[in-house]
């Protein structure tokens, strides 16, 4: 899991906003929690996994910019602050950290599963605290190393 996000946070994002928010659930707990929110196909896949990602996009990201774009922060604050600005920059840049975690894990070597159909407020509800951070996407379960593999210095 660290060598993932190790490999995914080098991708560019808008203003460097990096709105993406990860919980990694891998506790028994947690998969049965995310299950019970997730569409009937999807539970099992999800019991089944090692580990689910699931990516929610902080409407708040830009009280980070003075940390992630210190020599515009302020300026670009004021941008996002814009009638809605947040909520576009968030889902557009969030979606694509998403991506960038699948080809991090996919050269890496292990296959994944995307997916939607589940009750996005109670995923909000249930695993994001620090803000209401909408789930627009997760993405689902690192059964096995696949048998592909980018390079051979992608193999862990």
């Amino acid at each position: 899991m660290r060598e993932i996000y190790d490999l995914m946070k080098w991708g560019p994002t808008s203003a460097n906003c990096s709105p993406a928010r990860f919980v990694w659930v891998r506790s028994a707990d947690g998969k049965a929690k995310l299950a019970g929110l997730a569409a009937e196909l999807n539970k099992p896949k999800i019991l089944k996994a090692p580990v689910t990602v699931i990516i929610g996009h902080d409407l708040d990201f830009a009280a980070e910019l003075p940390k992630l774009l210190p020599h515009a922060a302020q300026a670009m604050q004021q941008y996002f602050a814009g009638p809605g600005m947040a909520e576009v920059t968030a889902m557009r840049n969030g979606t694509l950290q998403g991506a960038y975690l699948i080809v991090a894990a996919r050269a890496l070597g292990l296959d994944c599963g995307p997916m939607s159909g589940f009750d996005n407020a109670g995923v909000d509800k249930a695993f994001f605290f620090r803000h209401a951070n909408p789930v627009e996407l997760y993405l689902q379960h690192w059964l096995r190393r696949s048998s592909f593999r980018v390079s051979a210095q992608s193999s862990p």
